[in-house]
């Protein structure tokens, strides 16, 4: 028996235009996690693609988003609000197989799950690569949005993210993984003492841990 079944694509309409589900499941699954990109890429992101291809064979179903904007090949993200409109809409395809769901996404993504996760009663938020400020802006602090979210959190961080290294963020009910020497989009540089399969390991690692602490 094989641990999980791949590339399953529900198409959605939703008042933002028409979304993408690529579901990874579990054959076993205990809980959904739903997972969206960021505003400068796709679900081809490695960190989805790590959580996807490692997650089912624990349990965790794995729901790769796609927002409608990305859908219909526009380059640019609409505004937060369209975003939200769009994860709304794609919610009770997720939440149809009747078990707990985590609203997740990386950058944008998070800020998403984060600003819509109370509402739509979220399990739980994973938030990949929050953008705590624009590069070079700390004033313009985001901190609001994933202290507000309401359930429990776990952010992951690259070390050297220019959108909040991890000893940026505040204190507040959230647990956070460093990922070293990890950018934005978690590359590391060559010359870092750790390689991307290891980066990798520490995000897969890190969210099956806090998966099976949630309950």
């Amino acid at each position: 028996m094989t641990d999980h079944v791949t590339e399953i694509i529900d198409t959605i309409d939703t008042d933002a235009g028409t979304a993408r589900v690529t579901w990874h499941r579990a054959s076993r699954a205990r809980l959904v996690l739903a997972v969206s990109h960021g505003a400068g890429g796709g679900i081809e992101a490695r960190d989805l693609r790590a959580l996807a291809a490692g997650l089912p064979a624990h349990g965790v179903s794995v729901a790769l988003v796609e927002q409608p904007w990305r859908v219909a090949g526009r380059k640019l993200a609409p505004a937060p609000k369209t975003l939200d409109v769009g994860w709304r809409g794609i919610w009770p395809v997720l939440a149809k197989p009747g078990l707990p769901v985590i609203a997740g996404g990386r950058s944008a993504g998070a800020r998403v799950a984060c600003r819509t996760a109370t509402e739509l009663g979220a399990h739980a938020v994973l938030a990949l690569s929050f953008p705590l400020h624009p590069p070079g802006r700390p004033e313009k602090s985001r901190a609001g949005e994933l202290l507000g979210a309401g359930v429990p959190t776990l952010v992951v961080q690259g070390g050297n993210d220019p959108f909040g290294r991890p000893e940026e963020f505040p204190e507040g009910a959230y647990e956070l993984v460093e990922v070293p020497y990890g950018d934005h989009g978690f590359a590391v540089p060559k010359r870092a003492p750790v390689d991307q399969d290891q980066v990798l390991k520490v995000i897969t690692d890190g969210v099956l841990k806090w998966t099976s602490s949630l309950g």
